[in-house]
């Protein structure tokens, strides 16, 4: 950026300095050469006026302009440049964010987050509910791996299931044996009661047992 403007403070400080000069084209008349002179022909050449002499006021005029036009070019080259940066500042920006955004979370507090938090609570529902069945069960222990999830986070809740797969399988395999119905003998008949002596008010039987009349 230095370099572009001294190189355009000196073409603007050429075109200033060469600005009063009159330029001539010289022809010569016997090989027929042409030339270009801001002072005299020599010999006997043709002379014809590319460029007439300026008047001061023409001359301050493209001074000016040339100043101008300097300004305009150097305003663009300031803007460009600082859009550059802007740009590339957001480009540092975009390119944090991926960065951090591919990178798993490390030194995060599960265990005081808030889904930790929200996930406690519904096992702690879930378990007061419990009735026994195998429904409710499930229930309980789908609700014990969202806290696991929730409170341990990725690492920790992979660590978890990877030994609750180890203890599932050292697991003993409980088989519950067949029920089958026990026939049992009906009981024989009680003996026909014989009563031996009865009163106004009762009977006795010949066991001593005594009933009402």
């Amino acid at each position: 950026m230095p370099l572009l403007r001294s190189s355009l403070a000196a073409c603007a400080a050429l075109v200033c300095l060469a600005a009063p000069a009159q330029v001539l084209r010289c022809t010569d008349a016997r090989t027929g050469q042409v030339t270009y002179t801001d002072g005299a022909c020599a010999g006997a050449a043709s002379v014809r006026e590319v460029e007439p002499r300026r008047t001061p006021q023409e001359i301050q005029q493209e001074r000016q302009q040339a100043a101008e036009a300097l300004e305009r070019k150097q305003q663009q080259l300031d803007a460009e440049a600082r859009q550059s940066a802007a740009d590339r500042e957001a480009r540092r920006e975009r390119d944090k964010a991926a960065r951090a955004a591919q990178q798993p979370l490390r030194g995060q507090d599960y265990a005081r987050s808030a889904e930790c938090a929200r996930s406690r609570r519904n096992l702690d529902v879930v378990a007061s509910s419990v009735a026994g069945t195998y429904d409710q069960s499930q229930r309980v222990e789908t609700a014990q791996r969202q806290v696991d999830l929730d409170c341990l986070g990725p690492e920790g809740y992979a660590e978890v299931e990877k030994a609750r797969a180890a203890r599932a399988a050292t697991a003993p395999v409980i088989v519950v044996p067949p029920h089958y119905p026990v026939h049992l003998r009906p009981a024989p008949p009680p003996p026909p009661r014989t009563f031996t002596q009865c009163n106004v008010f009762r009977c006795y039987d010949s066991q001593g047992n005594s009933y009402p009349r």
